[in-house]
């Protein structure tokens, strides 16, 4: 199983990113995909989540409207896109996946991890 992500970076307070997070060996269009992110200092918090039978999850607090989950499976990849970034959106964002149906915001029930993608948001 690998959990590939990418497009994180810098970007000013008020801009926008797309996070990708490509998936393989495993059957992708029947799990839960889900984004976790760790600012510096802090724990791991769940972000946002999507499956075909569990539906999207988000974070209220972290999200507030601005982020959106999707998926593409013919793709085996997740997105995570993220509009009007502030400087308190700054963390590592992870990748996850569970075997599911459920979509949970819960870290413990995810199998698999990516390495993570850095995502700096400058004021």
């Amino acid at each position: 199983v690998q959990l590939q992500a990418s497009g994180g970076g810098l970007v000013q307070a008020g801009g926008s990113l797309r996070l990708s997070c490509a998936a393989s060996g495993f059957t992708f269009r029947d799990y839960v995909m889900a984004w976790f992110r760790q600012a510096p200092g802090k724990e791991r918090n769940f972000v946002a989540g999507i499956s075909d039978l569990g539906g999207i999850l988000y974070d209220p607090a972290s999200t507030k409207g601005r982020f959106i989950i999707s998926k593409d499976n013919a793709k085996k990849t997740v997105y995570l896109e993220m509009n009007t970034l502030k400087p308190e959106d700054t963390a590592l964002y992870y990748c996850a996946a569970t075997p599911g149906p459920t979509t949970s915001n819960n870290g413990f029930e995810y199998h698999y991890w990516g390495r993570g993608t850095l995502v700096t948001v400058s004021s």
